[in-house]
């Protein structure tokens, strides 16, 4: 009993120490995200930027490691298929290049230790991430693409993070798929957004 009365107090406390912009409502502006202005197989050459975070979500422990981990996604799904494309032979000169810059819009990421201590009181965990792709030769914005997902509490409490970590994996997915998607066909993508 005095354990979880010490659970349940720890929990109130970290709802409590919560930024002020931690209850703001985190949602892509569209549904579904338009097609880029050109196919992407209109470039050669593809450079893949680190994801980018600004105040006032930079800074916060939490938001940094969120930040580190959509990198790593990113790396491993985008930047496994930016190196395949690089790697293919130009089949015209000069090579144009698309500069793809991930950005995190908007954060609010529930650690694993947070979870283990206020379980589902620490709320739900939310991303938006922008893709903003440039030509690099004109600075023409070519699209800019928006990805939504998030973790419930309750689902965040029952696997002590694990849909948290989950949720910056999918984030970085939608992202992929939409510059797949779009490499042959203008069609664009989900955002990721459900009601």
């Amino acid at each position: 009993m005095n354990l979880l009365f010490r659970m349940a107090a720890a929990g109130l406390l970290l709802f409590a120490c919560r930024p002020s912009w931690a209850g703001e409502e985190i949602r892509p502006s569209v549904e579904r995200n338009a097609a880029p202005s050109v196919r992407l197989d209109h470039f050669a050459r593809f450079e893949l930027k680190p994801v980018r975070m600004d105040a006032p979500y930079a800074g916060q422990e939490t938001n940094e490691k969120a930040r580190d981990a959509v990198q790593e996604n990113l790396r491993q799904g985008l930047g496994q298929w930016v190196a395949q494309r690089n790697a293919e032979a130009v089949k015209s000169e000069p090579a144009q290049t698309l500069v793809i810059e991930p950005v995190i819009e908007k954060v609010r990421f529930i650690s694993g230790g947070k979870r283990f201590f206020a379980g589902a009181f620490a709320g739900s965990s939310r991303i938006l991430l922008r893709l903003r792709l440039t030509d690099a030769a004109s600075g023409e914005v070519v699209a800019q693409p928006e990805f939504y997902q998030h973790a419930r509490g309750m689902a965040g409490a029952w696997t002590v993070g694990g849909a948290d970590n989950a949720m910056l994996a999918r984030v970085a997915s939608l992202a992929r798929d939409y510059v797949t998607a779009n490499y042959t066909t203008q069609v664009g993508a989900p955002t990721g957004w459900e009601e």
